[in-house]
């Protein structure tokens, strides 16, 4: 992953979070409690490959894009702050139903992950 694709991943991830990318479920025990908790906010992000979500993997793109693609992220990541954390939110297609907390929590961590990947 070069860093063009790594904010592509993560701005894909906060529009999943607002339901703007569709996505489709995975069954699996992460979307029941406790497990789901534990992973979204007490364990470490895998630093080995985990499979992400396929509606995150994003291929191909290049650097001359950059500019676009933090204004992008901006964009998401603003929208995303404004949201109303007690509204309605969709499900994660791996965690299936999650608060705007929770959300918040596993966008922030997610992003935290990948920024530390590139040394920011």
């Amino acid at each position: 992953m070069n860093a063009e694709e790594m904010v592509a991943h993560c701005t894909r991830g906060m529009m999943m979070g607002l339901g703007e990318l569709e996505t489709h479920t995975r069954n699996t025990f992460l979307r029941y409690w406790p497990f789901k908790h534990v992973f979204i906010y007490c364990l470490p992000f895998p630093k080995a490959k985990a499979k992400a979500p396929r509606e995150l993997v994003t291929r191909g793109t290049n650097l001359d894009e950059w500019p676009a693609s933090v204004a992008a992220l901006h964009s998401t990541l603003d929208r995303f702050a404004l949201r109303e954390p007690t509204s309605q939110w969709p499900d994660h297609p791996v965690f299936g139903q999650l608060t705007g907390q929770a959300w918040g929590a596993l966008g922030w961590r997610h992003l935290d992950h990948h920024l530390r990947q590139f040394g920011v």
